[in-house]
């Protein structure tokens, strides 16, 4: 499918499956990426609709390293537990490092 007939959600994972392991961003980077820099919420939408994908969703966080989305991930500690099984330290629902940890995919793709 080209990218000009992919609906904004998918143009939101096809980001998403771009981020490298033990690496996050924000609602707001693929927003922007993406053309669209006031729709961070949008993109959020698209990772709370990713359940049953294959999209890194738990890598994706707010533009201060906070897991917000983390009660749409089953188990109480979901989000979280797969951040650190790739190396990320989160504090308080916080990723640590947030700045060494981020990946900007307009300065990647």
């Amino acid at each position: 499918m080209k990218p000009e007939t992919l609906s904004f959600f998918e143009r939101v994972y096809e980001v998403a499956k771009q981020i490298p392991y033990g690496r996050v961003t924000s609602y707001g980077a693929i927003a922007r990426y993406l053309g669209a820099a006031r729709s961070a919420r949008m993109v959020g939408y698209a990772m709370n609709g990713s359940v049953g994908k294959d999209i890194p969703a738990h890598r994706v966080v707010n533009r201060k390293g906070l897991l917000t989305g983390k009660q749409h991930f089953e188990g109480t500690n979901l989000m979280q537990q797969l951040l650190e099984s790739e190396g990320i330290e989160v504090i308080d629902s916080q990723i640590k490092n947030f700045e060494k940890v981020f990946w900007d995919p307009a300065e990647h793709l």
